[in-house]
């Protein structure tokens, strides 16, 4: 076993501190908008942190090391790219600010009062069907992470029977994840990823710390400009010819995030949560910023195990691994274990155990998150549509608790069986996609009064049925019942790797949405009274009236509105102005390289001044930052929470004469 009694300890005792809160809070749950929405009482920096936590669960970084190891820092250069989109879309509110003015408390409950009842049940069964399915491999890919992180055996004798170790292991993690879900949903997932999140953000620091003590730049840089040419994991020009993790994926992925911002439903109670439209948006802004320590402390774990795999200095240690490596059987888990088996070697005694508790944090924030996400879906967006009556709050909140603990006990048994033969991001890209036609139905319906629902229909089916065609073909391809006699084309379209057919099936969605909607609209649709402003305007949706500004301005370009507080404008437009920098320098990189290239060397510092050291300065700042921030948004959460009205008609459901018909 790897871990010793310090490491342990550094993961018992956090853990134990989160539970106990939990547990002494769980009462705070008294409706369903409690359960479902934190009964919309959550602020800027108590939100951020919570979701920035769970959406980057232990199966994510998994992800992210297998990308970082094949790519290094190459795919980092062309991802700048994906900084402008990102940023734009949350300093505009994209999506999300017009989302929570619905006061909608799951996405189809907003695709029924924009297109009919059932549409939202169509759109929840697509859904929770894509969404259990991406959640299917979460369990199985953090049990096997601690297996080998943790040096377990793989397997254990048990009541006269040998069972997988993994398995134990997932038993123990969702039913904690699960506990902590059940215990007061979203109030209590929303407390218990805070703390996580915030007790990870002091523990990043620490680790960037002993991997910067432990690893030389120089030994960094000579490991990562071994490659042949064409494959070089520092200079991205030299890079072109590495599969799978190149500039096409970061370009795809950009038309991606722009296409189905929003749509994917996991962890979607944390876009219901916000106080108001604006702190949604605020805290999806100061996002941005807190992604820094944990973005270079998982950058510097995949490249410096990649170092410690092919550096001369460390051939002992790097034989070991490939001694445990080459006892894994099925290849997509040897790249999955590569860098977890490295990490578990190479790491010292105190700084392992720090790392087991991120990411065990992490793994337990997100699996809360989904479980809740995937649950409350089925039962808000599938059953309670197809009911005539409400339920009443008692029992709606016991229904709630069983589907989350279906959802719990499906994840364990896809887990168990179902076999992996891809990377993590690609099976990511082909499960996302079967939701893709929800993309065009949410842009289109929240910003064009021409979309009907006709057209979300087809636009639905289309990506959807596309979505699963690719899967299929793409699981079955290379196996021994594949069918052989299919067509060249099809045999071509199964070996497209999981973000090209999501892409393919993303273009079938919105071509139809389109289409169909110019064919069908007999009358444009009142987004005033989705959006509840003007003549329907509610008060907790109001927002401070702005004069119309004609002129662009740097302060329109930021987003920013006459909701912006001074603090607020300084926050965004300072983010606005270092993405923009930063930019500049991507821009000027990119001219200076294609007319001369720059010298491995220059690269070589370059990684180590923008990749390295700015990182490192931002990230410390801000873990400090959002740390006070926090705790003061936890108070005032606790004390809003306390006395906040439970209305029980706010249960997710949407009166019949609301929907459009057309």
């Amino acid at each position: 076993m790897h871990m010793q009694l310090t490491d342990w300890l550094m993961v018992v005792f956090p853990l134990a501190l989160v539970i106990w809160l939990v547990v002494r809070t769980r009462r705070m749950t008294r409706s369903v908008a409690d359960f479902m929405a934190a009964n919309r009482c959550a602020r800027r920096y108590l939100l951020c942190t919570a979701q920035g936590e769970s959406l980057y669960g232990l199966v994510s970084a998994v992800a992210g090391f297998e990308m970082l190891y094949v790519a290094g820092f190459a795919i980092i250069w062309w991802q700048k790219l994906t900084v402008v989109s990102s940023l734009l879309l949350a300093l505009s509110g994209y999506v999300l600010y017009r989302y929570r003015q619905t006061r909608a408390m799951t996405l189809a409950q907003f695709l029924e009062m924009r297109y009919s009842r059932n549409f939202r049940v169509f759109a929840g069964v697509v859904a929770f069907t894509a969404g259990v399915l991406n959640f299917g491999i979460f369990p199985a890919v953090g049990a096997r992470f601690f297996v080998y992180f943790c040096g377990l055996p793989e397997f254990v004798a048990l009541g006269g029977m040998t069972l997988p170790t993994y398995a134990i292991l997932m038993v123990f993690f969702i039913g904690t994840a699960l506990a902590l879900t059940l215990a007061g949903g979203q109030i209590t997932i929303l407390i218990a990823t805070f703390l996580e999140g915030m007790i990870s953000g002091l523990f990043y620091v620490v680790v960037i710390a002993a991997l910067l003590w432990l690893f030389s730049w120089d030994q960094i840089a000579a490991a990562l400009s071994s490659p042949p040419p064409g494959h070089s994991l520092l200079n991205p020009f030299d890079s072109l010819q590495l599969k799978d993790f190149n500039i096409w994926y970061v370009l795809l992925g950009i038309f991606t995030s722009c296409y189905a911002y929003g749509s994917w439903q996991g962890g979607h109670a944390f876009k219901s949560s916000a106080a108001t439209p604006h702190e949604a948006k605020m805290a999806n802004i100061l996002g941005k910023w807190r992604d820094y320590a944990r973005g270079l402390m998982f950058v510097l774990l995949a490249i410096c195990a990649y170092t410690f795999l092919h550096h001369l200095d460390f051939a002992a240690g790097a034989a070991q691994v490939q001694g445990h490596l080459k006892d894994i059987a099925n290849p997509a888990i040897q790249k999955q274990m590569t860098v977890p088996l490295a990490l578990t070697h190479m790491l010292p005694v105190g700084i392992r155990g720090i790392l087991a508790a991120i990411l065990l944090f992490a793994m337990l924030a997100c699996d809360g998150s989904y479980m809740h996400s995937w649950g409350s879906i089925f039962v808000q967006d599938v059953i309670l549509p197809l009911r005539k009556a409400a339920l009443e709050p008692a029992a709606h909140l016991r229904l709630l608790r069983w589907a989350i603990t279906g959802v719990a006990i499906f994840a364990f048994v896809f887990s168990l069986f179902f076999k992996q033969t891809d990377y993590i991001l690609m099976f990511f890209g082909i499960t996302g996609a079967i939701y893709s036609g929800a993309g065009a139905a949410i842009v289109g319906g929240l910003y064009w009064r021409k979309g009907t629902a006709t057209a979300a229909w087809v636009s639905m089916c289309t990506g959807s049925t596309l979505a699963v065609t690719g899967l299929l073909l793409h699981q079955m391809h290379g196996s021994p019942t594949y069918v052989t006699w299919l067509p060249a084309w099809l045999d071509r379209i199964a070996q497209i790797n999981g973000v090209w057919m999501q892409f393919i099936a993303q273009l079938g969605a919105i071509s139809t949405y389109i289409t169909v909607s110019l064919l069908t609209c007999k009358q444009d649709y009142n987004l005033d009274k989705l959006l509840r402003r003007g003549a329907y305007a509610v008060e907790a949706n109001v927002s401070i009236a702005a004069p119309v500004q004609k002129k662009i301005t740097w302060g329109r370009l930021a987003g920013f509105d006459a909701e912006f507080s001074r603090g607020d404008r300084w926050i965004a437009g300072g983010l606005f102005a270092w993405t923009m920098f930063f930019l500049g320098v991507f821009f000027v990189g990119l001219v200076w390289n294609l007319v001369s290239p720059w010298p491995v060397v220059w690269w070589k510092h370059y990684w180590w001044i923008v990749g390295i050291v700015i990182p490192l300065i931002v990230g410390t700042l801000t873990t400090v930052w959002f740390t006070i921030g926090g705790l003061k948004d936890l108070r005032r959460f606790f004390a809003t929470v306390a006395t906040a009205h439970r209305d029980n008609s706010d249960n997710g459901r949407v009166a019949p004469a609301e929907p459009d018909k057309r």
